[in-house]
């Protein structure tokens, strides 16, 4: 079969049971597929083999490998055994405690992140499952690479104790600005110092597992930790399944990035292999289309197309997938580690085919027979109407099943269905394309058959031999890489110096993994600007290339895992992990359905608002939409709000009838880069700054701003665990402004100097702090502020001066608090009753019906494009409405949807600053500018956006909302926060509608008291 010169490979994939779709019906029985394949030129697949995955996993690709190698004229040519599994992700996915350890933190972080401590943002059960004990200890770094603080030995040897004490198995190592530091090395330090106080303790280190952003990546951490038994136990029955066959090769996993591990690798970063599935597909496209002739290196779309679902993702002109966004979910969990970029959608050979009796409108899926298609659907002498059927009734499949059986399907469901499987790929596609040029598709999968041969925007589709296992065929071709995520100093090197020498040092790793050094190139490299920062940027790189055919060597700080004796994969006895709730929290019923929402009231006591969980995750979504594109995501905000309720401290919330005529009103929020904040997490710097003011305690707080993660950081600073002081319902600007002087108490202040804002205080959080006294201009305190933000770690907390309460009263919006929680109530309520295709007439409805508020456009983006200029991300999104064949969503005969045309284009800095629209026919009008709010909405779950969110393929919503009349009633609030405010002198401010003041939920509300 082969020369004696060839290099063959062995490439494993095990599927089936391994989804986590809530509808699929799971089974015991699935397909490992196999592919014997050469891998020096002439590149083919010789031979492929399909087995039934039997119960124990291992022995099924034992019993697979063994069918293929009896294919083989000798097993000396093979040179290495790639398997991609999914072992692992399955321990989580099954909330196996057989299979997962509870998990010990060390977080490195001095005075900051304490109120979002590890395991914060966890699903309830997975929590109990998992949480050991945490240690918030002092370290870290700053953005600069400098230390927040020393590692204290004496701290990390204490932490030891307690967690031998508890018989814990893993520990994580989590710091601040981990994945920058190459100097210092902290993480590394306290992982030496634990290993040393217990011995064979399995640590990990976050910098290890992923990139910049704290709490995702401690998140990721922590699944990878309580995986390492068990993968330990598992890896090493994939060598013994190698020695059972007499194979002398190297065995390798795959990663969910398209690239090897070695098994010494994989046993210390299992959660690498998370959905390497879809990757594996991708990859192995590639390779089938290498092997056509006529097919050069191009981006393309992959379209795996199953029993139940159809995975789509883009594959890069560099042979490997395009990576998701920063931040993703798994199992209820946010994470940030490298995954591909893949949209699942209900679309499989099994999906049933419905007709609406009414209607007459034929639906394909989302449900499916799944693996009972050879038993249930009409071509095998089922009674089901299933996709495979229908394509099978058009002519377009033989050799399945008995066509008379579906001779009898009606020609009008045969052209819905085949109309219904069109458009919803033709849609998805175009989602995930990253600009409006025709690219083809590469057709995989065993379903494939129910793909068109022509697809709107798609160049040609291809289909190619052994497309049915494409999946082993990318396990196979599986190549060794190196990566390189970290900031770096471009203060004194040009971006392109530095981009070289971080290339470089990506390329160095990919060869010290195995690469062959002959064959190793880069395939992504990005730099990414850090927002307010100067002379620093993220660099990305990635490079990749083809196995030396040497093993990599082992890390020699650490014992090899697979040298130590592996436990049987099932956890010691654990103590009994309840979850529980302090005797004073406000507690609140679940959200499940509808009718729960629209049941709920909040907990309002002697006109105090006392903020439940449910309450804090509306305004949470509330705050984002009036962010207007900006302000930065209250997550994390939001998440330390809800320990603190969970905890048993209190938030309160008042009128501002309810203010004394005399009180002083305390104000400000957070300045800073949001990459600095989603690292480096709040610590006391608010608290700090309201405490160095050195005058009387302020009767009430007020926020800066209700759009974004300024609206609720007041909240966290008069909670009971600090300055007990309740948060009025009210902001003063309404929405998210890029400067500090854009406020409404700056409106009302005639005297041009800011007379009103200072002394503002500011601090670092770590013992700085500045005072501002006194400016020429009020144009001059942000600038000011600004620079001093950037030397005290790019991230601070801001007091300004305390506002007299009839002040307030004049300059304050009030009830916007109110407004974001009805806001977000209203999503909430759109997401259960499945009616997002209105919830742009919902939202208006929210924020005061159509007098004050509209949809301003619905489509998809069609064009972005961003830069830095002076700390503010500023650009232009472009939106183009769809067509009718576009929408995927159907008019409800008794409320229909607005239909729009032509495009939107809307620029921004920071935050959105108009909306103007563009007919088919060129003619442009402004339709929306500020101080008024323009806000972007992903129309198929109604999550506001911010701008750095903005990409091609988005389907978007834009909604107007009027602002208020401390905007609007003067010249000075127009020329603060209209457009000539941003430079667009030439646009003049037309008011959208007619201000409503948004209801007091305490108003409405009162009588439960």
């Amino acid at each position: 079969m082969s020369s004696v010169h060839s290099i063959l490979r062995l490439g494993v994939d095990v599927g089936g049971t391994n989804t986590c779709v809530p509808d699929l019906n799971i089974h015991d029985s699935a397909d490992s597929r196999n592919i014997y394949q050469r891998c020096s030129p002439p590149r083919s697949v010789l031979a492929s083999a399909k087995h039934l995955t039997t119960a124990d996993v291992t022995l099924g690709i034992q019993n697979a490998i063994e069918s293929v190698l009896t294919q083989a004229q000798s097993k000396l040519n093979i040179q290495a055994l790639c398997i991609g599994t999914t072992h692992f992700v399955n321990a989580l996915v099954e909330r196996d405690p057989r299979r997962l350890d509870r998990v010990a933190v060390i977080r490195l972080c001095g005075p900051f992140t304490h109120g979002t401590p590890p395991f914060v943002g966890f699903p309830h059960e997975l929590r109990d499952l998992l949480e050991g004990p945490h240690f918030l200890l002092s370290g870290g770094l700053q953005i600069d690479g400098s230390e927040i603080a020393s590692v204290v030995v004496a701290q990390v040897e204490s932490a030891c104790d307690e967690i031998n004490r508890q018989g814990i198995h893993a520990v994580v190592v989590s710091s601040v600005f981990a994945p920058i530091d190459f100097e210092i090395r902290q993480e590394e330090a306290v992982a030496a110092i634990v290993r040393k106080r217990i011995p064979g303790m399995d640590v990990v280190c976050s910098k290890d597992v992923a990139a910049i952003g704290l709490l995702e990546r401690e998140n990721a951490s922590i699944l990878n930790a309580a995986l390492l038994r068990y993968t330990k136990k598992t890896v090493i029955g994939f060598e013994k399944a190698a020695q059972a066959l007499e194979l002398k090769c190297s065995v390798f996993i795959t990663s969910n990035d398209g690239t090897l591990l070695s098994c010494a690798q994989a046993a210390r970063l299992p959660i690498r292999t998370f959905s390497s599935g879809p990757t594996n597909s991708m990859r192995g496209a590639a390779f089938l289309a290498a092997l056509e002739s006529g097919i050069s290196k191009q981006s393309a779309l992959v379209v795996d197309i199953g029993g139940t679902t159809t995975d789509i993702g883009m594959l890069l002109p560099s042979g490997f997938p395009r990576q998701a966004a920063a931040h993703h979910e798994f199992c209820g969990v946010l994470l940030n580690f490298s995954m591909p970029h893949v949209t699942s959608i209900g679309l499989g050979g099994g999906s049933i085919v419905r007709k609406d009796p009414v209607t007459n409108k034929v639906t394909v899926g989302p449900y499916s027979v799944g693996h009972r298609i050879t038993s249930e659907s009409l071509v095998f002498g089922g009674s089901t109407l299933t996709a495979t059927d229908v394509v099978v009734a058009a002519g377009r499949a033989s050799n399945i099943g008995n066509e008379s059986l579906v001779s009898g399907i009606g020609q009008s469901i045969i052209e819905g269905a085949q109309s219904a499987i069109k458009k919803m790929l033709q849609n998805y596609l175009d989602a995930m394309k990253t600009s409006s040029q025709d690219i083809p598709v590469y057709l995989v999968g065993g379903g494939s058959i129910l793909a068109p041969d022509v697809l709107a925007g798609i160049s040609r589709v291809h289909r190619f031999p052994h497309f049915d296992v494409a999946n082993a065929v990318g396990a196979a071709i599986a190549q060794i890489s190196g990566i390189i995520d970290s900031f770096e100093d471009t203060s004194t090197r040009t971006i392109v110096q530095v981009r070289t020498d971080v290339e470089a040092r990506a390329i160095a790793r990919a060869i010290a993994s195995g690469a062959d050094p002959h064959r190793v190139a880069i395939v992504e490299s990005e730099v990414i600007p850090i927002a307010y920062t100067s002379g620093r940027c993220r660099f990305y790189v990635k490079a990749a290339g083809d196995w030396s055919g040497i093993a990599s060597p082992s890390w020699p700080e650490v014992d090899d895992p697979l040298r130590v004796e592996a436990s049987t994969g099932e956890t010691a006895s654990r103590p009994q992990m309840v979850a529980s709730t302090a005797a004073s929290a406000v507690v609140a019923p679940a959200m499940h359905t509808a009718s729960d929402i629209l049941e709920y009231e909040p907990r309002i006591k002697r006109r105090e608002w006392l903020l439940s969980e449910v309450d804090l995750e509306w305004i949470a979504d509330g705050c984002y939409v009036l962010g207007c594109g900006g302000g930065g995501s209250p997550l994390h905000t939001f998440l330390e709000l809800r320990e603190l309720v969970r905890s048993g401290e209190t938030v309160r919330v008042i009128d501002f009838s309810s203010v004394t005529s005399n009180a002083l009103v305390g104000w400000g929020g957070g300045m800073g880069s949001p990459e600095v904040s989603s690292e480096r997490l709040l610590g006391n710097e608010s608290v700090f700054s309201l405490n160095e003011r050195k005058i009387a305690k302020p009767e009430a707080l007020c926020g800066l701003e209700i759009g974004g993660a300024n609206g609720m950081i007041n909240m966290i600073l008069g909670s009971t665990k600090y300055a007990n002081i309740p948060c009025i319902d009210g902001d003063f600007m309404g929405r998210a402004y890029p400067t500090w002087h854009q406020t409404t108490a700056n409106v009302y202040d005639v005297s041009g100097t800011g007379a009103k804002m200072l002394p503002s205080v500011m601090s670092s959080g770590d013992g700085n702090v500045m005072i501002m006294t006194k400016a020429k201009r009020d144009i001059d305190i942000d600038a000011s502020l600004r620079a001093a933000c950037v030397e005290m770690g790019t991230h601070v907390g801001l007091a300004s001066r305390p506002l007299k309460a009839d002040y307030v009263d004049n300059a304050m919006i009030k009830n916007t608090v109110s407004l974001s929680w009805r806001i977000g109530r209203a999503i909430a309520l759109a997401r259960k009753q499945s009616s997002l295709s209105r919830i742009g007439s919902i939202l208006v409805d929210a924020v005061g019906g159509s007098n004050s508020a509209r949809v301003l456009f619905m489509g998809k983006i069609t064009d972005v494009g961003r830069r830095l200029y002076k700390g503010h991300t500023i650009g232009e999104v472009v939106i183009t409405a769809l067509t009718v064949d576009d929408d995927l969503d159907d008019d409800d005969p008794d409320r229909p949807m607005e239909r729009f045309t032509g495009t939107l284009t809307i620029p921004f800095k920071n935050e959105n600053l108009y909306a103007e629209h563009t007919t088919d026919d060129a003619i442009t009008t402004m339709v929306a500018t500020v101080p008024d709010l323009i806000s972007v909405l992903d129309a198929q779950n109604g999550s506001a956006l911010g701008t750095p969110q903005y990409k091609y393929g988005l389907r978007v919503l834009v909604l107007g909302i009027t602002a208020a009349p401390q905007w609007t009633g003067s010249e000075r609030g127009i020329a603060l926060g209209g457009p000539s405010a941003f430079g667009f002198t030439h646009i003049p401010y037309k008011p959208l509608g007619k201000y409503t003041q948004p209801r007091s939920v305490i108003e409405e509300y009162a009588h439960n008291s």
